[in-house]
């Protein structure tokens, strides 16, 4: 029988999202409110500031790697091995977890559309309020945007939901028709060969390299994997094999997100092999961590981070309304460049707090609803 009842949390994942969706958050708000003041962000240097201001896609891909993860893991947890997964049960949960917070988003949308926000209507010259509405819905947003261009504010961040939903309707029935975790875990690696050729020379349209589905699964299959190897070999074989685990996995991770020029030098960028490298990476360090629990995890010093992941999807997808107009009245105001910092501050901050009021208020309400209904 299925446990329809919420899992544990686990310290190490919700630090990780939350530092994740700081970089999505990072980003947006560096391409609307440049970082500085000058002499700050000299200081900071070229590597430092693309780690903290252009890491906002990479944050994506990790956040793949970390969903299929916690969908493997779970799945494991509720009906004991992957072959027993409930399709029906499995899309009732699902949807109790994500449909709530993205009617909810795309109703605001839509009120600020027809209203005619400047910052959040959509171009009626290249897309109506139904075509985006049935994209955002109908699991493609991602591409309609490789065909009509970037959608304004928080349409475009559901790129990448279209991408792990879609992910998610063909999972179940994969785990019933491998019959088995071996055979699953082959189907896996097809989605992980075939990822860097979508994201390299199977379109030259580079916004659907990036958005893909395939250039995005690869990340998910690699989550799965890692979940398999995690909870069918519960303890590292030894000292050594964590210790080396945890090492390759800190490399890979640490290498795509801080030496890019490095890696483009290589050639790695050319083929879509450092998204590879990193989705390789992440997998290790969650494989480690689940063998041997990280503890400063849980301490009081990396509690910010944790509040920020307990709430990463309800932020993700209300950040962009704390952002825009935040920047904007910054910019308004005539501050000099000196408290851009904080303003920083500021606006991760109200984007956390956003994020928590819609989660309590809203979509945890209704979640529990659905599930006990």
């Amino acid at each position: 029988m299925v446990r329809s009842d919420a899992l544990p949390r686990l310290p190490h994942v919700d630090l990780l999202r939350g530092l994740l969706v700081v970089f999505v958050i990072l980003l947006h708000a560096n391409l609307r409110l440049p970082f500085g003041p000058p002499e700050l962000a000299q200081a900071l240097g070229p590597r430092l500031q693309g780690l903290l201001f252009r890491s906002g896609y990479y944050a994506v891909i990790a956040f793949f790697v970390v969903s299929g993860y916690l969908i493997a893991s779970a799945s494991l947890r509720r009906w004991g091995t992957l072959s027993r997964v409930s399709p029906g049960a499995f899309y009732r949960l699902r949807a109790a977890r994500i449909l709530p917070s993205l009617v909810l988003l795309l109703a605001v949308l839509s009120v600020l559309h027809l209203a005619g926000s400047a910052w959040f209507a959509l171009d009626t010259t290249r897309v109506s309020l139904p075509r985006a509405l049935l994209a955002a819905l109908g699991l493609h947003l991602n591409w309609l945007e490789a065909q009509v261009g970037y959608l304004p504010g928080p349409w475009g961040v559901l790129w990448s939901l279209s991408v792990e939903e879609a992910f998610y309707l063909g999972f179940p029935w994969l785990c019933l028709l491998a019959r088995g975790e071996r055979r699953f875990a082959l189907l896996m690696l097809v989605p992980i060969a075939l990822g860097p050729l979508a994201r390299s020379v199977w379109s030259d349209n580079e916004l659907w390299q990036d958005h893909a589905y395939l250039s995005g699964m690869d990340g998910i299959a690699f989550g799965c994997l890692a979940a398999l190897l995690a909870h069918r070999v519960p303890r590292a074989p030894s000292a050594t094999v964590h210790r080396l685990l945890l090492a390759a996995g800190a490399l890979l991770v640490a290498g795509v997100f801080c030496f890019r020029r490095e890696v483009f030098q290589l050639g790695l960028t050319r083929f879509g092999l450092q998204v590879t490298l990193l989705e390789l990476g992440l997998a290790l360090l969650l494989v480690a961590a689940h063998w041997r629990p990280w503890r400063w995890c849980a301490g009081a010093a990396a509690a910010p981070l944790r509040w920020f992941g307990r709430y990463s999807y309800e932020v993700y997808l209300s950040h962009m309304f704390v952002v825009i107009p935040g920047a904007w009245w910054f910019q308004q105001s005539g501050l000099p460049a000196m408290w851009i910092p904080l303003g920083y501050i500021v606006l991760l901050a109200v984007s956390g707090l956003l994020g928590q009021v819609v989660a309590r208020g809203f979509s945890e309400p209704c979640n529990r609803w659905l599930r006990q209904a």
